[in-house]
């Protein structure tokens, strides 16, 4: 088990077209065969929030597919880095 304080967590904010696309389930699916925890949730803005937590290549690998696979719909990306806090066990959507 890796050390916590080699953890981060990134907040990502994705503006565009990017709610009723498949965004949520796209982003749950990717998050599977990477190592992060956490979850992604539609905003009432139109807005998706992607919240994870992982080792920094792990989180760059994961959200570098993420922004592949959906920049047809993504306009805009806000990432806001932090420390893991530990709370997420596996990565989910939210409602």
């Amino acid at each position: 088990m890796s050390d916590a304080t080699s953890r981060q967590r990134r907040t990502a904010y994705f503006g565009g077209h990017v709610q009723g696309v498949g965004f949520r389930y796209t982003t749950e699916r990717i998050a599977g065969d990477y190592a992060v925890d956490g979850f992604v949730q539609n905003l009432p803005d139109g807005r998706v929030l992607v919240v994870a937590e992982g080792e920094a290549g792990e989180l760059d690998r994961f959200f570098g597919r993420l922004q592949n696979q959906m920049a047809g719909y993504i306009r805009q990306t806000h990432v806001t880095p932090g420390p893991a806090t530990g709370e997420f066990a596996g990565f989910g959507v939210r409602y």
